[in-house]
């Protein structure tokens, strides 16, 4: 929604929004011209309006909503307006229950580090550049697709990139296969001589002849693009990309994570059938600094180091942990986790409690809502009953603070916190904190 409102304001128009709290990006939207507001009354909302865009995240209660619903106003889907921006542009469209915001934001700055240049939608905000939307005379656009209520569908990709399809959103969805099948009918949508780019195993049927069909994966040859000689050197990732595509050596990327590797490798195979040739993507790539939220680093160091994550799914908080043990292995690693969605956090209690034991200590804030209202009997306790490790408690936000105060000298502590709620606000608490002596 972000990126739509400064593309917006970006072409002339007024902008203002609606959002339930005020954040670091909602203020930041504020500095450059687009007023938000945080009351949902519809005699403070504006109504010299030509058009209302809008996510299914907003509750159908919603007043001010309403208001232009009732009164006869230009109502889109935030999906359905990306879907006519990009109508008759080149587009590479990411999907993936995860994976997608880093493997957009990935492409668009190779392409804008390379001079290639492009026009970028992304969910997440890039570290190199502090947006998460730019524009470029290039006919080339650059969208993370997302899955949620099928907005995806409103795409017209040239380049599909898919990088998973695990069940997810189950409260719109109902069941892992109707899942499947809206990322299924997504790589249907690739026009007439694109490309679909996959992870290589996802149950994808062979597209239509005149599609590109290429698969990724960090170590299986089966793939059709992979990875070879994999090293860490001083923190950073070197491998050599090898398969159809030819042969790529000494690709460096300076952010964490093994499963970053695999999504730069997808990054990298959709660049390539854009026509870039090695010699520009690699000093892009080395040049590409991450995106907030997704293995960002604060505090580095001696003393404590300080990771924060977007993780929400097990399978994310998986790799997140697995990650960091592999890159810290002489630290104690001490995650806080707060759960997104009481439905998410009813459907995945399992996965969530033996993702999260793989860390050394646990803490759980209580479950952030959203755009639902409370399900009886779920809440963060559901995990912590269904985990096997001895050092796990739920706290309120001000006692984990108090907790990381109180342990963060005693010993070489790898603190995580993860989660895509409003865990983001204690941040910069914890920073300070932490850097205090």
């Amino acid at each position: 929604m972000s990126a739509l409102a400064r593309y917006f304001r970006f072409q002339g128009k007024r902008v203002s929004g609606y959002d339930k709290t005020e954040t670091v990006l909602t203020r930041t939207l504020v500095e450059e011209g687009i007023p938000v507001s945080y009351i949902d009354d519809s005699s403070e909302i504006p109504k010299d309006v030509q058009l209302v865009v809008y996510t299914p995240a907003i509750p159908k209660d919603h007043k001010g909503l309403n208001y232009y619903r009732d009164n006869g106003y230009d109502l889109m889907k935030r999906s359905e307006v990306l879907g006519l921006i990009t109508e008759d542009s080149l587009n590479v469209c990411v999907a993936g229950t995860h994976g997608k915001t880093t493997i957009s934001t990935m492409i668009a700055h190779i392409l804008r580090e390379s001079g290639v240049g492009s026009n970028a939608f992304l969910g997440g905000i890039s570290v190199n550049y502090n947006t998460n939307f730019w524009s470029n005379k290039n006919n080339i656009y650059v969208v993370e697709a997302d899955e949620y209520d099928r907005s995806f569908l409103k795409l017209h990709p040239d380049i599909a990139v898919i990088s998973s399809m695990d069940p997810d959103h189950l409260d719109i969805y109902g069941t892992a296969d109707a899942v499947k099948e809206a990322f299924l009918a997504f790589a249907e949508k690739i026009k007439s001589g694109g490309t679909l780019v996959q992870k290589h195993g996802l149950p994808i049927p062979k597209p239509a002849p005149d599609i590109a069909h290429l698969s990724y994966h960090l170590t299986d040859h089966n793939a059709d693009v992979y990875t070879k000689n994999l090293r860490i050197h001083s923190g950073n990732y070197i491998f050599d990309i090898e398969g159809r595509e030819g042969k790529m050596e000494d690709v460096e990327l300076r952010v964490g994570g093994w499963h970053n590797v695999e999504n730069a490798l997808a990054a990298i195979t959709a660049c390539r059938k854009l026509g870039l040739s090695g010699e520009e993507i690699i000093p892009a790539l080395q040049n590409y600094r991450g995106v907030k939220r997704r293995f960002e680093y604060h505090v580095q160091g001696e003393g404590p180091i300080y990771i924060d994550d977007y993780a929400h799914h097990p399978r994310e908080l998986e790799a997140l942990i697995s990650s960091a043990r592999e890159l810290f292995p002489d630290r104690k690693i001490l995650v806080v986790f707060q759960p997104h969605l009481f439905s998410r956090t009813r459907d995945f209690a399992d996965g969530f409690a033996k993702a999260l034991d793989q860390a050394d200590q646990v803490i759980l804030l209580p479950i952030y809502p959203a755009r639902e209202l409370p399900i009886e009997g779920i809440s963060s306790s559901i995990i912590l009953d269904k985990m096997e490790k001895t050092e796990k408690q739920i706290l309120t936000k001000q006692g984990m603070l108090a907790y990381v105060e109180s342990i963060k000298q005693k010993e070489k502590i790898l603190l995580i916190t993860a989660g895509a709620g409003d865990i983001d606000e204690l941040v910069k608490p914890l920073t300070d904190l932490i850097k205090t002596k």
